[in-house]
């Protein structure tokens, strides 16, 4: 989990942050592949349920949102 939380904070801050945690951070072997891998599902789902909430809306229609959002997104400069 703590593997899985750095590399998705890392994008936070910088492109090449983002790109240096990818490489680094990510495990060579299919063990810590799985692990990375399983954090990030555990991640998301928890992620998906606090914006459920938030909103009142169900899943589909949030990940619907963000899908539309990422892709008006796409190849813009981020803000931050």
């Amino acid at each position: 989990m703590q593997l899985a939380i750095a590399v998705l904070t890392a994008s936070l801050d910088s492109p090449e942050l983002e790109a240096w945690a990818a490489d680094a951070l990510t495990p060579n072997d299919a063990e810590g592949l799985g692990d990375l891998i399983a954090g990030l599902h555990v991640i998301s789902v928890l992620l998906l349920h606090e914006l459920q909430e938030a909103t009142e809306e169900p899943p589909h229609a949030v990940l619907q949102r963000l899908a539309l959002l990422a892709e008006n997104r796409r190849g813009k400069p981020s803000a931050g």
